[in-house]
């Protein structure tokens, strides 16, 4: 697939290969994009030179680099790696990444990711590293949405870059030389492209009758990669630009590519008309029509993009007019390729070997969101890809079945066209935010987080991040008890209820957990809740509302900390009779612990409440002795002693 990637041809200048080459030849081949042959001269060169040049090096990379061919590229890559280490620049680390994965040595790949993405100091693209492989590693543990299979229409040559055409599929193919037989695009010494239509069986997407489309139009060159409108009458699609049908080249000789738009009628092309942003400057192609035709994507090389090959799109208004093109951003575009974008649904897919994938091309989607920009790519993970090229994605309106170009092992031919049948996604939705103390508002971490369903199954687990942090993924449109805990700490509870939308987030879900040690008191190896002294009326014994509030701290803790268990003592100050206030603080006691009680805590929680009236006096007030108020009301307590925990 490389022979697309720069979106341009090269005229050929001829050489004839011998046994013997020597570097000039070698270098000419290369330069004239022929980089089959110049592979082949390197190769041959290389075996008898100890000391290279780095050009060269990196000219016999290339050259395998450009041909697909990963295994013979990754070995002069490496030998690039070892003479420049650090000063491989970004385009060659990205390829010598990428061949690592082609042949399958993903951890090697990633090491070296690490070393470039650390030598950058970027950390946006040190995050993106980190979530896209996050959720490759998700995707590689979940079932595969989609079914895939080569199709019989595949032949020894080229077939990819499928659309739909009203109820037909139109797709790019080098199978059919005609009289242009003699014409070999150079880069890979394969016939030129054409446009085929065929017949699609909806039993098993299967494709039959394929035909060369709008004949009339096909010249000796490059057709390929088209869009229609949703009537199927409207055309764009990728051509070689041509004056007089003969290539308009630049200084350096190379014809690059344009979008045509026209009519089709009867299999045939009226009115046929160059984009305005087409130039011959650089090339425009692989072009995308939205749902309603509003919007144009497509690829190019223009100046002032941010890798080899962008993504842009352009307004279309109602009377045909186009605005200038948008680049995509940085989001959706790298330092790489990124190309074949298609749009449905309010969703673009496109491919890129820029992104952080199983390798060279992966198909990755992206949601359009309705202030104009993108979400986070996502890759679509395998079968879709593969370690080697994946591109041209389509799929039906439905979201149930579609097609897939790839040059991965096992197919017919260079590239194959895949069908696929996807199945409908589970719908998983995150639940984030924070963990705190609920004392010091600091956050906690290594708090455990745990989901449960109705039935108090467990629908995920994680713990809080240094920042006292978490997320969690559970399923959607559920109603979903979560709680956090922490050994020493109280628990605490929530229920979400997840809405239907697939990877929306539900944030700011937070936890407020409580130290033991910040509740009780401890007192001669005697633990017991902090409370204030418990406040009844004079000669009563109801609970008051100032009671409630004391009353309440003791629930708190025992319903944060199941396990605990408590005794209750009551005591009165010694003014009046002995027996009387024996009797009331026995009241009193009784009386929290049917308050306890009548909050939800099992009884058996509490071992005893029993009044001591004035008998454990905790200073000098006995009968007899003038004190204060304030030393009487030292001893007028409640105490609430914590006998298991």
């Amino acid at each position: 697939m490389k022979k697309l990637y720069i979106l341009s041809l090269v005229l050929s200048i001829t050489f004839s290969f011998a046994q013997k080459t020597n570097l000039k030849k070698a270098d000419a081949l290369f330069r004239n994009y022929s980089y089959t042959d110049a592979s082949k001269a390197y190769e041959e060169i290389l075996q008898n030179v100890k000391n290279p040049t780095t050009q060269t090096i990196k000219n016999a990379a290339d050259s395998y680099y450009f041909i697909s061919d990963a295994r013979n590229a990754l070995k002069w890559y490496r030998k690039l790696y070892e003479v420049q280490g650090n000063n491989l620049t970004d385009i060659y680390y990205l390829r010598y990444i990428q061949t690592m994965k082609a042949v399958m040595d993903y951890e090697e790949a990633d090491r070296v990711t690490k070393e470039y993405l650390d030598k950058k100091g970027d950390q946006k693209e040190i995050n993106r590293y980190v979530a896209q492989k996050k959720q490759l590693d998700s995707l590689a543990k979940a079932k595969p949405l989609y079914n895939i299979k080569n199709l019989d229409i595949n032949t020894s040559k080229s077939d990819f870059g499928t659309t739909f055409y009203q109820d037909k599929i139109v797709f790019t193919s080098a199978r059919d030389t005609t009289k242009f037989s003699e014409k070999l695009y150079t880069w890979n010494n394969q016939p030129f492209l054409n446009l085929y239509v065929s017949e699609r069986n909806p039993a098993d997407g299967s494709l039959f009758n394929e035909s060369l489309f709008i004949p009339n139009v096909m010249s000796k060159y490059h057709e390929a990669t088209a869009t229609f409108d949703a009537a199927g009458k409207t055309i764009y699609y990728t051509t070689n630009i041509l004056k007089k049908n003969k290539l308009v080249v630049d200084g350096d000789k190379v014809n690059n590519f344009q979008i045509v738009k026209g009519n089709v009628v009867d299999n045939k092309l009226e009115n046929p008309q160059n984009v305005f942003f087409s130039s011959d400057d650089y090339s425009v192609g692989h072009p995308s029509l939205s749902d309603d035709g509003k919007w144009l994507f497509f690829a190019s090389d223009m100046p002032g993009g941010f890798g080899e090959t962008d993504l842009y799109v352009v307004k279309i208004a109602d009377d045909g007019t186009m605005s200038s093109p948008l680049n995509l951003g940085p989001k959706i575009n790298t330092i790489g390729n990124d190309l074949f974008p298609y749009y449905r649904n309010g969703m673009l897919y496109f491919s890129s070997d820029g992104h952080y994938g199983l390798g060279d091309l992966d198909v990755y989607e992206s949601k359009f969101l309705p202030d104009g920009t993108f979400t986070t790519p996502r890759n679509l993970g395998a079968p879709i890809n593969s370690n080697k090229d994946d591109f041209a994605y389509i799929v039906d309106k439905s979201d149930s079945y579609g097609y897939v170009s790839s040059n991965r092992e096992g197919g017919k031919g260079d590239d194959d066209i895949y069908s696929f049948v996807k199945g409908k996604p589970v719908c998983n939705q995150s639940i984030s935010g924070m963990a705190v103390d609920r004392k010091s508002k600091l956050p906690l971490a290594d708090v455990t987080v745990m989901a449960y369903n109705s039935f108090k199954e467990v629908l995920g687990e994680t713990k809080t991040n240094y920042e006292g942090k978490y997320a969690i993924v559970v399923p959607c449109d559920k109603l979903v008890n979560m709680i956090a805990a922490k050994p020493n700490y109280s628990s605490d509870e929530k229920t979400v209820t997840t809405t239907k939308e697939n990877e929306g987030e539900i944030p700011n879900i937070n936890f407020e957990l409580s130290n033991y040690d910040d509740l009780v008191v401890k007192k001669k190896g005697v633990e017991k809740v902090d409370v204030n002294p418990i406040y009844f009326d004079y000669d009563k014994y109801d609970i008051t509302p100032k009671a409630v509030e004391e009353l309440t701290k003791v629930v708190f803790i025992m319903q944060k900390f199941p396990n605990i268990r408590i005794k209750i003592e009551s005591h009165t100050d010694s003014r009046g009779k002995d027996s009387y206030n024996l009797k009331l603080s026995d009241n009193r006691a009784k009386s929290t612990r049917d308050y306890i009680i009548s909050q939800g805590i099992d009884a058996s929680r509490i071992e005893s409440a029993i009044g001591y009236g004035e008998t454990r006096l905790i200073n000098k007030c006995k009968n007899g002795v003038k004190c204060t108020e304030e030393e009487h009301l030292l001893n007028r307590r409640s105490d609430f002693i914590i006998i298991q925990k």
